[in-house]
């Protein structure tokens, strides 16, 4: 269940308290920290925390608040897609310059990235230059059985050659790989001689 905004200042308030003073606060603290009205709503706001397994409470002892296991491993999470996203400043045009306007916005690749589906490889070769894939790229693929005609896959050929290539259906039960470099030939397989390892996610390249 999806936290409140009120029951998420709450708990992080709570979580803040203890790693500040080493031990949890009291009702009458929280309420101070944020401008509740009674101990009663403190009280409503931490029961409903409890209910959702974000705090854990300790029956008739003095400061017994304390967050609980699923609120220290979403906070590990929340700050490791933090470490994956960068500045987006604004756009700039390969032609004409214009004007940078800063925005307040981030690129993350926490969803590529965080992803145990998902995995890398090096490019070798040109046959996919005229798709902007070029030797020495790193590309980000993600594992999927199934894919659409037109895709960029990484396919494994009759169990010993793997390859980057865009797939097509051919009527005749060929899969036909076609490279994006019109200096190269097609490769036609029969669709039992091959097997789908990954789908393109995003080509990565450092200058």
């Amino acid at each position: 269940m999806a936290l409140t905004r009120r029951q998420k200042e709450v708990l992080d308030c709570i979580a803040r308290f203890v790693e500040e003073h080493g031990y949890s606060p009291s009702y009458d603290e929280i309420a101070r920290e944020l401008h509740l009205a009674s101990l009663a709503t403190v009280h409503k706001h931490i029961t409903a925390l409890q209910t959702k397994n974000y705090l854990k409470r300790g029956h008739n002892q003095s400061r017994s608040v304390d967050v609980a296991p699923k609120y220290l491993q979403e906070q590990r999470h929340r700050k490791q897609e933090q470490r994956l996203e960068v500045p987006l400043l604004g756009r700039i045009a390969a032609g004409q310059p214009v004007e940078a306007v800063e925005q307040r916005a981030t690129l993350s690749f926490a969803d590529f990235l965080g992803n145990s589906d998902t995995f890398a490889l090096e490019v070798r070769g040109d046959s996919m230059i005229e798709d902007h894939i070029c030797d020495g790229d790193m590309v980000l693929v993600e594992k999927v059985r199934e894919v659409k005609d037109g895709d960029i896959v990484v396919a494994l050929v009759s169990g010993s050659e793997t390859t980057l290539k865009r797939l097509f259906r051919e009527p005749n039960g060929l899969i036909r790989l076609q490279p994006a470099n019109a200096m190269m030939k097609p490769i036609y397989v029969p669709a039992a001689e091959l097997e789908i390892q990954g789908r393109l996610l995003a080509v990565l390249r450092k200058y």
